[in-house]
């Protein structure tokens, strides 16, 4: 594959190995070499990089990584596209290809045991998994850049300002870990077969000194914004949780906070201090 393939090319080599996309599986193979490219100009991608690749599909964007010299870690769900990719491209590679079969929500980074400090994930992700999969890598080693193909809809929510009807607890600890460095809108007619939805990547690049939710805080946060409607006083008066909860409301108060606040109101510095 020495070129990214086409629609037309991406079409025949599925007939030829008896493969379909999956919709449960939120499978759209990208056919646009220019939105390729862009992902790995997004990633800052260098010979040597350790690289995450989250749902190869038929391997395109692989053999890209793979070309530039990197050490590729690529995790895929659908048992005929990962025999596939045995046959196409592990052999070509090994030395530099490990390749996993099995779930990203079981293995958010494939196969990578001990995340080095520089490692990047390059990620297309299913709408299904998007949030879950996003909170299980920042809850471990954070990688230092990260370029997600998603849904409209979810780059949005991810990316969202406090006091926005979409800013929630996935907003709030991707933010507290990670710049965000660009978003680029991705047609429809960039993938076989066309998603009814818009899309964009997302390009990240984490803070210098990042903060991460312990998981109970993590907890206690999605509860909060469960009553998202309801004022920040009342939420944690009428539902004690641990009380880190009500020494930092006590604390914001203090600072001049009006605990009539929704949490959604709350600026994201004032979340942060649950992260200390």
């Amino acid at each position: 594959m020495s070129t990214y393939p086409t629609l037309s090319v991406v079409k025949a080599l599925l007939q030829k190995h008896e493969l379909a996309p999956i919709k449960r599986l939120g499978q759209n193979f990208l056919i646009d070499a220019n939105i390729a490219r862009k992902s790995l100009e997004m990633a800052a991608i260098q010979a040597g990089d350790c690289v995450v690749e989250i749902g190869p599909g038929l391997g395109a964007l692989t053999q890209l990584l793979l070309e530039k010299e990197c050490e590729v870690h690529a995790i895929e769900k659908d048992a005929g596209l990962f025999r596939y990719l045995e046959k196409e491209l592990l052999q070509s590679y090994k030395s530099r290809l490990n390749l996993t079969h099995g779930d990203a929500m079981d293995k958010p980074l494939a196969s990578l045991s001990q995340q080095r400090e520089d490692t990047k994930i390059v990620a297309n992700l299913p709408y299904a998994i998007s949030t879950p999969w996003l909170d299980a890598v920042l809850s471990g080693p954070l990688p230092l850049r990260m370029v997600l193909m998603l849904q409209m809809e979810a780059a949005n929510r991810f990316v969202a300002n406090p006091g926005t009807g979409t800013y929630g607890p996935i907003s709030l600890f991707l933010k507290s870990a990670y710049k965000v460095m660009e978003i680029h809108k991705v047609a429809a007619q960039c993938f076989f077969p066309e998603p009814e939805v818009g899309s964009a990547l997302l390009s990240l690049e984490r803070l210098k000194e990042p903060k991460r939710f312990p998981k109970e805080i993590k907890e206690g946060i999605r509860q909060i914004f469960r009553q998202r409607r309801k004022q920040i006083g009342s939420i944690i008066a009428k539902n004690p949780m641990a009380p880190q909860f009500q020494s930092w409301l006590q604390e914001l108060v203090k600072q001049g906070m009006d605990p009539k606040k929704r949490p959604e109101a709350i600026g994201e510095d004032q979340w942060q201090l649950l992260a200390d």
